[in-house]
């Protein structure tokens, strides 16, 4: 099969998933409500793929994606469905711009790709190396396909673009080791080393502390410091769980209220560091609480909602779960009662944590440590700013703007 025979392939296949989500009445309702949400329900016929691309990778109904639900009720396409399933949301530097397509360096994975566009070049006037796009890319028959393009940011908007990687490295830890099985044994050889340095340290693989001693005991193993640990484990005599809002962060503040740590927080809570074996180190609040629960659920204050928190929080993996379960036998019979279901463990995983039941998944904070996007992130917005120097360099309104954007000046940052 030619190339020019797999892109007209899965054009077809698109437009099939389309006609789809036109045809099947729930999906048809949801993408209303889609269009309603994000502003765009008097969109024109010409644009609805601007908006419909974004929909069929992001939007889930009853657990589903609308793709896996496409590929549940067709019989053909199965192949092109499943790679669409598995590609590749990130950001990337154009290194290069090809007769047909783009060589992509993928700030995420630190991976380079050489892609194939589904539509004429034509199409991306305006769009030059050196400059970073968020754009949606997947793998048929041994090439690799650019299918969307949601933005673009210039040369100069490099930390905005590595920023926004970080973003969604933190949101998916996977996208690191992703596609790059080298990254991946890099990640596994650093949670090795890090696993014996912790338990020699601590002689043990967990700490019940608080949020006050929790960035200083994480921080003082990452610079190889001794830990007195006297006076700095947990000694609730009352346990209860609560909403805390600091731990509500959005792209904006996420990382500064990273630097900023557990300490910054107003309220005291329980917070365990917990070094698994297989998936990295983590900070988990209100663990003892929550193991508290299956102890004696009556003596923890607002226990359903400590249950719902472990539950539905994507960034509190399954094996966290696993080990409190393993130590309570009446996990799941507390669990049901406060929550009134009649789950299975392994129904109630399938539920609430699916995410870490297709492949390995390692820990944000061990994946972090391994990503150079935000080495490079934390380097910039840890160091205090310095005024710039004004340039006094003339640039003729006809010349290429010195931002990189490939534009003339008098069309870009002139206009600014």
């Amino acid at each position: 099969m030619t190339v020019i025979e797999k892109i007209s392939e899965i054009n077809d296949v698109v437009k099939e998933i389309f006609e789809f989500t036109q045809s099947d009445e729930t999906i048809k309702s949801d993408f209303i409500e889609y269009l309603a949400t994000i502003g765009a329900r008097e969109i024109p016929l010409n644009q609805l793929e601007k908006v419909f691309l974004p929909y069929i990778f992001e939007r889930n109904i009853d657990g589903k994606s609308i793709l896996k639900m496409f590929q549940e009720t067709t019989s053909k396409n199965k192949e092109i469905a499943n790679c669409l399933i598995d590609s590749i949301s990130s950001v990337f530097e154009i290194k290069r711009i090809l007769k047909n397509g783009f060589e992509l360096y993928n700030i995420i994975n630190e991976k380079t790709y050489t892609v194939l566009s589904l539509t004429k070049m034509t199409n991306f006037r305006g769009i030059y190396a050196g400059q970073y796009i968020v754009a949606r890319i997947f793998e048929f028959k041994g090439e690799h396909y650019v299918i969307e393009i949601s933005n673009v940011l210039s040369h100069s908007q490099k930390i905005d673009a590595v920023r926004f990687a970080v973003m969604k490295l933190i949101q998916n830890p996977k996208s690191l080791y992703f596609d790059n099985p080298q990254k991946e044994e890099e990640i596994k050889s650093a949670i090795s080393e890090m696993y014996t340095k912790f338990t020699k340290t601590f002689g043990k693989d967990i700490i019940l502390t608080t949020n006050k001693y929790a960035d200083e005991i994480i921080g003082s193993f990452n610079e190889g410091e001794n830990v007195d640990l006297t006076g700095k484990e947990s000694n609730f005599s009352e346990y209860k769980y609560f909403h805390i809002k600091e731990l509500d962060n959005n792209y904006s503040n996420f990382l500064e209220n990273s630097i900023g740590g557990f300490a910054a927080h107003s309220e005291t809570y329980d917070v365990a560091v917990i070094f698994d074996k297989e998936s990295g180190l983590y900070a988990i609040p209100f663990y003892e609480t929550f193991t508290k629960i299956f102890e004696n659920a009556e003596s923890v204050e607002n226990a359903k909602g400590c249950i719902e928190y472990f539950l539905t929080n994507n960034s509190i993996p399954k094996s966290i779960l696993d080990r409190v379960s393993s130590c309570y036998k009446n996990f799941m019979e507390v669990v049901n009662s406060l929550m009134e279901t009649s789950y299975s463990y392994d129904e109630l995983m399938e539920h609430y944590k699916s995410d870490y039941l297709n492949g390995k998944t390692y820990s944000s904070a061990t994946v972090l440590y391994c990503s150079k996007a935000f080495s490079e992130v934390f380097d910039v917005i840890s160091t205090p700013k310095q005024q710039e120097p004004v340039s006094t360099q003339k640039v003729g309104r006809n010349e290429p703007c010195p931002c990189g954007s490939g534009k003339k000046y008098k069309n870009c940052c002139m206009l600014k």
